[in-house]
């Protein structure tokens, strides 16, 4: 009042003033005219879970957290020592793969690929080449039963999963694991669009080594990821091996892979 008074302005008139303001600025937010600025949005990065499976997520989230995989000694001692003993005994059929692939085709024996591995980090991948060298591309163009691209000597390797050896040198090295979730190239498509714009979680398989083999594989998603259904499939079995992983659990899906991959021949 005391100010009001000073600049010779009735109390009555300042009060009037204060409330034709405030009515601009609801007019002006009713009117959908308020800076951008203003308006918050948020960003999920993680799938939300529904009331009901709130409280057995968060238990499984604790159990996850006491065994996880990525940190856990006695997985990496595992590998290293399997690893090892499987590249000694495979060492005579790697010499006999590596023959074949030179007498039928020209290019080198191994196919080296960068991949996502352990936190988002690329690597290079070993493989026994089953493809044409010229037809060989970057990798987000995955092959296709009857792909015209593959070897003859390519097709027994990939239908045996033979030409998986060599990433047994990656186990040793520490890049992969011998189980775990199965590594992409960066801008793998999945149903014609980027992997991680259809599953909008698609980064948390990377929390944990990448494996030769791995749950989503002896659970039938192996292979194309041209359906959607799959592809998602695909992480959610992912992301389920990483929160209940243990050596046991290790142990079985090898066994599976051996079963269903070596000797029944179900890849192409």
């Amino acid at each position: 009042m005391v100010r009001a008074a000073v600049l010779g302005i009735p109390e009555v008139q300042q009060k009037a003033s204060a409330m034709v303001s405030t009515f601009s600025i609801a007019r002006l937010n009713q009117d959908n005219t308020t800076p951008r600025w203003q308006q918050r949005r948020s960003i999920s990065v993680r799938p939300v879970a529904y009331a009901g499976h709130v409280k057995h997520r968060i238990q499984r989230r604790l159990a996850s957290a006491r065994a996880e995989p990525s940190t856990s000694i006695g997985k990496r001692v595992f590998d290293v020592t399997a690893a090892s003993a499987a590249l000694l005994f495979f060492a005579p059929l790697w010499i006999a793969i590596a023959i074949a692939i030179k007498a039928t085709s020209p290019g080198p024996v191994l196919f080296q690929q960068y991949r996502y591995g352990y936190r988002n980090r690329s690597f290079k991948i070993y493989k026994f080449r089953s493809m044409r060298s010229d037809a060989c591309d970057a990798g987000t163009k995955q092959a296709v039963q009857g792909d015209s691209r593959v070897t003859r000597v390519g097709k027994i390797l990939r239908m045996t999963s033979l030409d998986e050896i060599p990433q047994l040198i990656n186990v040793v090295k520490g890049d992969m694991s011998l189980v775990g979730p199965r590594p992409h190239v960066p801008g793998m498509l999945a149903a014609d669009v980027p992997y991680e714009d259809l599953v909008p979680y698609y980064f948390q398989r990377h929390t944990t080594r990448p494996g030769i083999t791995g749950l989503a594989q002896v659970s039938g998603c192996r292979g194309s990821t041209v359906e959607p259904e799959l592809a998602i499939a695909r992480i959610d079995y992912d992301l389920d091996y990483i929160e209940k992983w243990s050596l046991r659990m290790d142990i079985a899906i090898i066994a599976r892979t051996i079963r269903r991959e070596f000797l029944s021949g179900s890849a192409f």
